[in-house]
C-alpha cells in the first residue's frame, strides 16, 4: 500500500452511509487521478455524500450533472479542455442506475465519438440514493423495495456492452481491493481515448447486511467467482490476481449469499440459476483468457 499517496483529495466527514464502499472507492480513484481532475457526477449517492457548498467533502471540481447526461457533459468537458491544451482528466462516476439504465445512451454516445475521459460505473446493484429499487444491475433473485419477492431476471451485462464499442481500455475493480483499484485508475488515465471501469461496491443499508462487513462482502463476491476483476487493454484479456486465484477454486456461493439480508429465503431453483450463472461465467472468461474464443 506504500505506492498509493498520502494526499486526500475526498475529505473525512462525508454524509456516506457507514460501512460506504462507494465513498472507500473514491477516495482511491482520487488519488490515482491527482488533483488536476474534474468530477461529472450525475444524481446518485456521491451528489449528496458530497455536502453544500462552500462546505463540500471534494477538493476537485465536480459538476452535478442531469441524471441522464453525465457522459454526454464529461465529453464537451473534454473536448473543450483539450482545445485549450489542458490534460485535465475528465471522470464521470456515476452509479449503476445512471449508467447500465438512464445514462447507457450518453455512455454508449460518448463512446462512439472516442472521447478522452474514464467513465467509472460505482455499481452497488440498486437505486441507492432514491430507496433502494431495483436497477438493471440488479442480480437475479435480490430483494428491493420493487422487487419484494426477488428480482426475476439476471444482471445487465454492462461489460460487454461497452466492450462491444471497442474501447481502448476497459476494466472491473471492487472496493475491497484498493491497490487493485488504484493501479487500474491509473492505467486508464495513461491512455488516451474512452476508457470504463466497472467497481462492484457493497452497500450495507442496500444489501442488508452489518455495516462492518464491507470488506469481507466485496471479497466474497470475488472469491466465488460472482465478480471476476479483469483487464482488457485493446481487446487483450487479462484476469487480475485475486479472481485468477478464485476461478481455479472458487469458494460455495453460499458463502457470500448468506449474509446479505436482500437474498433472505431465496429459492432453491433460484440459487441453482444463479450458481449456474456463475460458472458460465468463470468457463467464459477462462476460455477467453486461453485465446479459445
Amino acid at each position: 500500500m506504500s505506492t498509493i499517496p498520502k494526499e486526500e483529495y475526498l475529505y473525512k466527514c462525508t454524509s456516506a452511509c457507514a460501512g460506504c464502499s462507494s465513498s472507500l472507492c473514491l477516495r482511491y480513484v482520487l488519488k490515482a487521478a491527482g488533483p488536476d481532475t474534474v468530477l461529472v457526477v450525475p444524481a446518485c449517492c456521491t451528489s449528496v455524500i458530497q455536502g453544500i457548498y462552500p462546505g463540500t467533502a471534494m477538493s476537485v471540481p465536480v459538476y452535478n450533472i442531469a441524471f441522464a447526461a453525465a457522459a454526454a457533459c464529461a465529453s464537451g468537458l473534454s473536448n473543450a479542455l483539450r482545445a485549450r491544451g489542458k490534460d485535465t482528466n475528465v471522470i464521470v462516476y456515476a452509479g449503476d442506475g445512471g449508467t447500465v439504465d438512464i445514462g447507457i445512451q450518453a455512455l454508449s454516445g460518448a463512446f462512439e465519438r472516442g472521447t478522452d475521459f474514464l467513465y467509472i460505473c460505482y455499481d452497488n446493484e440498486a437505486y441507492g440514493n432514491t430507496g433502494m429499487q431495483r436497477s438493471g444491475a440488479t442480480p437475479l433473485g435480490a430483494r428491493t423495495t420493487t422487487t419484494p419477492g426477488g428480482k426475476p431476471t439476471a444482471k445487465k451485462d454492462l461489460d460487454r456492452i461497452v466492450e462491444a464499442h471497442n474501447p481502448p481500455y476497459m476494466a472491473t475493480a471492487c472496493s475491497a481491493y484498493p491497490l487493485d483499484l488504484y493501479k487500474k485508475v491509473k492505467k486508464a488515465l495513461s491512455i488516451p481515448g474512452p476508457k470504463f471501469i466497472h467497481i462492484l461496491a457493497p452497500c450495507p443499508p442496500g444489501w442488508r447486511y452489518p455495516t462492518e462487513k464491507t470488506i469481507e462482502m466485496g471479497k466474497l463476491a470475488v472469491k466465488t467467482g460472482t465478480w471476476i476483476l479483469y483487464e482488457r487493454e485493446y481487446g487483450k484479456l487479462s484476469i487480475s490476481g485475486p479472481s485468477k486465484a478464485a476461478m481455479k477454486k472458487p469458494a460455495p456461493l453460499e458463502e457470500y449469499i448468506k449474509g446479505q439480508g436482500r437474498f433472505k429465503n431465496l429459492k432453491p431453483e433460484i440459487l441453482d440459476l444463479m450458481r449456474q450463472q456463475v460458472e458460465q461465467n468463470i468457463q467464459r472468461f477462462a476460455r477467453e483468457e486461453e485465446g479459445q474464443c
